[in-house]
């Protein structure tokens, strides 16, 4: 009887492999949860990084100030943030608005982190304990939201945008014009 119990926990962990690899089999890895697409920016108040430290809050919400943005969520310590960063650099030179979020960051690995690869972000919010990262459903950094001139999620992009045509997409989503309402 011993031995029957000895083997019981190596069962359940069979048991449980088979259920994991049965999940993965039937979930298709290019469907990412979009919840905040055609929902308004959530109302999130953070610090704004600031080069001297002087205190001062922003509302995620009135970052963009009636203007499209790209809202990006990254952090010093994320190797796929530093991918993407070239990306978001050029995308600064074409002349798009892209708020910053430092992800579960300090401060000054912030400040390191830009002043080494440049900063592309019109503003930069301090994360600290995710509140923003969990306010807008984010699965970890980076991700990418487009928002437009109402602040409204128009699109979004989970992980590392390594691909211009991600960065067009985005920025096609945010410039659109807002649908009508029908009569």
């Amino acid at each position: 009887m011993s031995r029957w119990l000895a083997l019981l926990p190596l069962v359940v962990l069979v048991a449980l492999a088979v259920l994991f690899i049965g999940w993965s089999l039937k979930r298709d890895p290019d469907v990412k949860p979009d919840a905040m697409v055609g929902q308004p920016v959530p109302e999130t108040v953070l610090p704004l990084l600031t080069a001297d430290g002087a205190p001062a809050m922003l509302d995620l919400k009135t970052a963009g100030r009636g203007r499209p943005m790209l809202i990006n969520v990254f952090a010093s310590w994320c190797a796929p943030c530093r991918a993407e960063h070239p990306l978001l650099m050029q995308a600064r030179a074409d002349s798009v608005a892209i708020v910053g979020v430092a992800y579960k960051d300090r401060p000054e690995d912030t400040r390191a982190f830009l002043t080494e690869l440049g900063d592309p972000f019109a503003l930069v919010l301090v994360d600290a304990e995710g509140d923003a990262g969990l306010d807008l459903g984010i699965t970890g950094a980076p991700e990418t939201f487009a928002v437009n001139a109402t602040g409204t999620v128009v699109a979004k992009h989970a992980g590392a945008l390594t691909d211009p045509a991600d960065v067009d997409r985005l920025v096609r989503a945010m410039t659109a014009p807002a649908p009508q309402a029908r009569r």
